[in-house]
């Protein structure tokens, strides 16, 4: 043990009893305070102390904290302050003692003294850190002892000392409850008070707290002794009672301050319309803002911009900037965060050419881009896949001067991980660090983001939480850096874990951390819990965009539940919340993919009357749905009013509506559609090219699907694993196993791993072909690790069948239900036709042959990995799946 340990252990008087005492000299207590953390073992909240015993033994306490000395109450509540006003409110009771006015806490601790707690306050110096002695010595919540914090109040009040009466009149009110709070505080104790400033105190904690009818009394009662209430006080109340919803005490406290006072300033009606925008009252709010100049107050720009940004919220964009025109006729300049928010909003839609429009624009009228903007535009790039454009404004930003802060780099970060290439991204970091480019104050944000963008993300919560645990400064960026990646990690309880550390610590979540959240869990499939989210963060309080719907709507869509969709989608809009083009995009592209293409065009309608302008994502879902249901002429109408709107068609929209002519066997149209694909500058990639080799393959046409093979190698493309099994398939669809087996060939010496889709579609090539190469090549897929699945099992029960053994087919059917293998829709017809044939000859049989020796000899080797597979899942974890829809579905069309 240390020698500063020992001499703490001298100073340390033990009382014997249940709870450990600690009484320190204020030399002792600041010796303590000055050791390191290390020594004394401390962690967060708890200090654990060792001491003696009668029989000088060495002994372990409990638990202990010693602010609990200064305490004149038994109970223990360490959680009502945080460790950062923990370690300050020790720092300042360490000062206390050190003036030699220690004796004040010792009083303190024998009883509840409102006196005395007021002194200590006022010697704590630091409101915050007055506030945090108070919090953590009121624990005893009878009606004596919340009227001695009313006296406590009072004398605060007298003191000048305003703000940090209101701070505990308030905590005291959460406390208690508005029941006991109207019947203590405001009945039993301050009713008949004749004192302004305590009744103004009283109404802003009442206020603070959200009880909005206890606040009114208050202010009657101001009004009563003569007083007017402060305006900034009345801008308070109405902030609450909008919240609320309370629309028939804001009028009347309107009308009260046209005729009693004090009279609405431009602030009041800021206010006031801000709230009807919030609550979804576009309507009263413009009402406001036309009576306002009645009463002779003349709209601000704060005014144009409440109302600009509502328009922007509720998708009406276009609106919005008839009002930017309206504010510049009527002389009031427009200011950056006008732009910010017309620029955003634009980008958001994808509509990112009139948003960058209107940063030009901008710029003529005088106003220069700052940092926002500049990230308003960067995210609408990067949104729009244009990195390229992103990193050109990145780099104009920096040769203005204008400081890039940590908003700027995850948006850069993000969109190379995203859109780019992940060494593009890597590299960006590593940039940032060699030449110094992240300002001081977003180092910490900068710092947690490199790490999450790299999947450090145990690295990034440990530098997270020892930098709140130094008391360095942090973000909601940071926070919202770990919650997307453990989202993304599928880790949804750490995601929870961080979230939950940041509201400990006081920072309000942002309209991101509640999408990440929400999108985290509607990943997983856990929709009504996402849902339950949404309104427990309105109720809060918490910023919730239209981005936290469009997540969880398209979470019901991937889940196939339309009902559910929306049902959501009519509470989006009874909430006042007007879907925006991302919303109406996600809802086309979910009905669309769910076979109700009629209904995403319904909605496609909808939203070009609201004015919202479809992007290429809302096109290409519709032009996929159509071609889904083979309605090609649909298709084509809008891929030309894509074009006719201003839009060029995309690499994806290319291959959409070639995929629907080689489902449809028209070749020479999909050709023609390939052909005007490169007419447009747009370069085919690896999907176009194995869709019209697929087509080709189908229609048993393998010379231009080898033509298109070697066209496609020489354009710079290399075949993929889908490549080769579309050609292998053709191969033995044409009965040509030859060439099916040199592709095999090929693909094993190019270095690619066949799948189980490869083996498949030689393992029924094999069960066609002649006894001798079948053998041959289903010791080559044996040697090779093959493992069957259940579209194997599908296959080779068939071909059972069709040789003839319908008694084999159903015996080797047994012995898989026997081992608990789970059989699809497929297997069970294939069963009901060997029953069948059993059934309309008892006597079938059929001479055995060679070749269905061996397809018996095929499902004997399957059944036997698949029993042995089965023993030691029992013990271990089942490294291969049984399912493959999509095999499946080709097994049934080559049996028929």
């Amino acid at each position: 043990m240390s020698a500063a340990v020992r001499r703490l252990h001298n100073n340390l008087k033990v009382c014997h009893s249940s709870s450990l005492s600690l009484q320190l000299s204020s030399k002792s207590l600041l010796h303590f305070l000055s050791l390191p953390l290390q020594n004394l073992r401390i962690r967060r909240q708890s200090i654990h102390f060792a001491h003696f015993n009668s029989s000088n033994s060495f002994v372990l306490a409990t638990k202990f904290d010693f602010l609990e000395q200064f305490s004149p109450f038994n109970s223990t509540c360490s959680a009502v302050i945080n460790s950062n006003e923990r370690r300050k409110l020790a720092v300042g009771i360490s000062k206390v003692i050190k003036l030699g006015k220690g004796y004040r806490l010792c009083g303190f601790s024998r009883s509840f003294c409102p006196f005395s707690l007021v002194e200590i306050m006022k010697l704590l110096v630091d409101r915050n850190v007055g506030f945090a002695f108070f919090k953590f010595m009121f624990r005893d919540f009878s009606d004596r002892v919340v009227l001695q914090c009313c006296m406590a109040v009072d004398l605060l009040v007298a003191e000048d000392l305003r703000l940090l009466a209101q701070d505990v009149v308030t905590w005291v009110i959460q406390e208690i409850g508005e029941d006991r709070s109207h019947r203590v505080l405001w009945k039993a104790k301050y009713k008949n008070v004749f004192d302004f400033f305590i009744l103004d105190t009283l109404m802003r904690a009442f206020t603070n707290s959200g009880m909005g009818s206890c606040a009114l009394e208050v202010v009657d009662r101001m009004r009563e002794v003569g007083g007017r209430p402060s305006v900034s006080s009345i801008c308070v109340l109405f902030k609450l009672l909008l919240r609320l919803g309370d629309y028939g005490s804001v009028w009347k406290l309107f009308k009260d301050m046209v005729g009693k006072g004090p009279v609405p300033s431009i602030y009041i009606y800021n206010v006031m319309i801000l709230g009807f925008c919030r609550r979804g009252c576009i309507r009263v709010a413009e009402s406001l803002f036309y009576v306002m100049r009645k009463f002779g107050c003349e709209p601000d720009v704060y005014t144009y911009n409440i109302l600009i940004n509502a328009y922007c919220i509720r998708g009406w964009t276009w609106d919005a900037l008839n009002w930017v025109h309206l504010m510049v006729e009527s002389g009031c300049n427009p200011s950056s965060a006008t732009f910010s928010t017309m620029i955003n909003a634009f980008s958001k839609e994808g509509n990112i050419m009139e948003a960058r429009k209107i940063f030009d624009g901008m710029q003529e009228m005088g106003v220069s881009p700052n940092t926002k903007l500049y990230n308003a535009l960067m995210d609408g790039y990067v949104k729009a896949r244009e990195i390229g454009q992103a990193n050109m404004l990145y780099q104009e930003m920096r040769s203005k001067g204008v400081a890039p802060d940590g908003v700027t780099f995850n948006i850069l970060a993000a969109g190379h991980y995203k859109y780019g290439k992940e060494e593009d991204g890597d590299r960006f970091l590593r940039d940032l660090s060699l030449v110094g480019l992240v300002p001081d104050s977003s180092l910490s944000d900068v710092s947690i983001g490199g790490l999450c963008w790299t999947r450090r993300l145990d690295e990034a919560l440990e530098l997270l939480e020892n930098m709140l645990e130094k008391g360095i400064p942090l973000s909601v960026i940071a926070f919202n850096s770990l919650i997307v990646a453990y989202g993304k990690a599928g880790l949804e309880d750490k995601a929870f874990e961080v979230y939950n550390i940041m509201v400990k610590f006081g920072l309000t979540p942002s309209a991101s951390t509640c999408t990440s959240l929400l999108l985290g869990l509607s990943k997983i499939g856990l929709l009504q819990e996402a849902k339950s989210l949404i309104y427990e963060m309105i109720e809060e309080g918490y910023p919730i965009s239209k981005v936290a719907f469009t997540v969880v709507l398209d979470g019901y869509f991937k889940k196939g539940d339309m009902i559910g969709a929306q049902s959501l989608w009519k509470e989006m809009e009874m909430l006042g919340m007007a879907p925006d083009a991302v919303a109406f995009s996600a809802f086309i592209d979910g009905l669309s993919k769910g076979g109700c293409v009629e209904e995403a065009y319904d909605m496609f309608l909808k939203m070009t009357r609201k004015g919202l302008v479809p992007n290429n994502f809302a096109y290409n879902s519709l032009i996929s749905g159509f071609c889904n249901c083979q309605k090609l002429n649909e298709a084509l109408k809008l891929e030309m009013e894509m074009r006719e709107r201003g839009l060029v068609p995309d690499l994806v929209t290319f291959n959409i509506i070639i995929n629907g002519f080689c489902k449809l066997g028209k070749m020479n149209s999909a050709m023609d559609m390939y052909i005007e694909m490169l007419r447009n500058g747009c370069t085919p990639d690896i999907v176009t090219y194995n869709t019209l080799i697929s087509g080709y393959c189908k229609q048993f046409d393998m010379l231009n699907a080898e033509h298109l093979a070697n066209k496609m190698h020489s354009t710079g493309w290399d075949p993929d694993i889908t490549t080769y099994n579309i050609q292998i398939h053709g191969y033995c669809r044409s009965q040509r196993m030859n060439q099916a087996v040199m592709m095999f060939d090929e693909l094993i010496s190019s270095g690619k791993v066949p799948d189980t889709v490869t083996y498949n579609t030689l393992m029924n090539g094999v069960c066609h072909d002649i006894l001798d190469r079948a053998m041959i090549l289903a010791g080559k897929l044996l040697k090779m690790a093959f493992v069957p699945d259940l579209v194997t099992t599908n296959l080779l029960l068939s071909n059972l069948r069709k040789q003839g053994l319908p008694q084999r087919t159903a015996m080797w059917a047994e012995k898989l239900r026997e081992i608990n293998f789970e059989f699809d829709e497929i297997t069970y017809k294939i069963l009901d036709r060997a029953y069948h044939d059993l059934h309309e000859d008892t006597e079938y049989t059929k001479e055995i042959t060679g070749k269905s020796l061996f397809l018996d000899f095929l499902m004997y080797m399957t059944y036997d990995f698949i029993h042995r597979n089965r023993m030691y899942s029992k013990t271990s974890i089942d490294p291969f799946e049984f399912s493959d829809t999509r095999s499946s579905t080709n097994v049934e069309a080559v049996h028929g």
